[in-house]
């Protein structure tokens, strides 16, 4: 099934460093402080597809903003859905009143609905209020399509499977390629997934953090450009996965600070995620769903009686930094960040995925990583 003839590296690891900011220590949307990944991945099977048996290349991937009941303690948000074309769940919540209360939760498409029900269950255990004193809970799913590989009809993102990826998250480097959601996941035409990457920004003498999750399931082979450099203009002989003819792919954009940015200015930042998505050579095609979410782990609300939000203790006391963070100078850092960011996770999800086969014998090749670092490099160089 896979083929994996040695380690693959990060980007990074090959000598391109993608934009001008510091990364954090991890290169990861787990340098922000609280914030949890996990993944659940299933691989069964070969051969010929047999619709609602398999073979299965799936997963589910989750994304935590805390771990201090994010239902009772919300994080503010903001959404943008930079082309529509997709199914996620509870978007709308957010973008009316600017605070997420569930972990995000990754999936292919026809697993949204079991993933959302799994979630429901998850977050019952702990809240059992909800629903009878308290308010409902809008559970938050987003999808891209594994068809190529994955056996969709079967659905078999189960409900342990985002039980484990919920309960296993943690706030280590986050695995990255074809793992949890991003198992099936193609884009510009080689095996993409799952990515991340982060940057440290510096306010006076306070350090905060600015991180980016994808999943990638994108772009045009010959439209795919790394470190500004197109492919189609390196003298190299590419196989890929010769997929998604006459179709539009998506991608997932999670982004994560701990700077106590409001949902306004969130939504903003959110906004950007479409910059960096076109430095690597998206063109927002007519059927792609491209959906970004961003978090502040540090401006949270309490749920009180009858399940109303209100400003947390935390956030008051934050409040004079979070006049600060309305500043041009540190906005226009926040919204750099975003962009670099959002360009490196992607490059992390092609650089980290390895070859896949799948249903039918249908194969996702992995990025040539190595030839593709030494004529870029060279490059450089001259």
């Amino acid at each position: 099934m896979n083929k994996k003839t040695s380690r693959r590296r990060r980007i990074r690891e090959w000598g391109i460093i993608p934009g001008m900011l510091p990364a954090g220590n991890l290169n990861s949307i787990t340098d922000v402080p609280g914030v949890e990944v996990g993944h659940s991945t299933i691989i069964r099977g070969e051969g010929e597809l047999v619709p609602g048996t398999g073979p299965v290349r799936t997963g589910v991937t989750a994304v935590w903003p805390h771990r201090d009941n994010i239902f009772k303690n919300p994080v503010s948000a903001g959404v943008e859905i930079i082309n529509g074309y997709g199914k996620a769940a509870g978007l709308s919540q957010i973008e009316e009143l600017g605070a997420l209360e569930s972990p995000l939760l990754l999936t292919g498409t026809l697993n949204v609905g079991r993933v959302m029900d799994a979630l429901i269950d998850y977050i019952l255990r702990d809240n059992p209020e909800i629903g009878i004193t308290s308010s409902s809970f809008n559970p938050v799913v987003l999808e891209c399509n594994d068809g190529y590989l994955n056996d969709m009809q079967g659905r078999h993102v189960k409900s342990q499977h985002v039980h484990r990826a919920l309960i296993t998250a943690s706030g280590d480097r986050v695995p990255e390629g074809e793992i949890g959601a991003g198992t099936g996941m193609i884009a510009f035409g080689f095996k993409g997934g799952i990515g991340s990457a982060s940057r440290r920004l510096t306010l006076k003498d306070d350090s905060f953090h600015l991180g980016a999750l994808v999943l990638s399931n994108f772009g045009r082979r010959e439209e795919l450009r790394i470190a500004g450099i197109p492919l189609y203009n390196l003298d190299l002989d590419f196989k890929t996965a010769g997929v998604r003819e006459g179709q539009d792919g998506s991608v997932i954009v999670i982004l994560a600070t701990d700077l106590p940015l409001n949902s306004f200015n969130l939504t903003r930042a959110a906004r950007r995620a479409q910059a960096g998505l076109a430095r690597i050579g998206s063109l927002t095609d007519n059927r792609s769903g491209e959906y970004v979410v961003a978090f502040s782990t540090t401006s949270r609300y309490q749920r009180g009686n009858k399940g109303r939000l209100s400003v947390s203790p935390e956030q008051q006391k934050d409040k004079q930094k979070a006049e600060v963070s309305r500043g041009s100078q540190l906005l226009n850092m926040v919204f750099q960040a975003v962009v670099e960011a959002t360009e490196e996770a992607v490059l992390n999800s092609l650089f980290m995925a390895s070859t896949l086969r799948g249903r039918d014998g249908n194969e996702a090749r992995g990025l040539p990583a190595e030839k593709l670092a030494s004529s870029i490099n060279k490059i450089f160089q001259d």
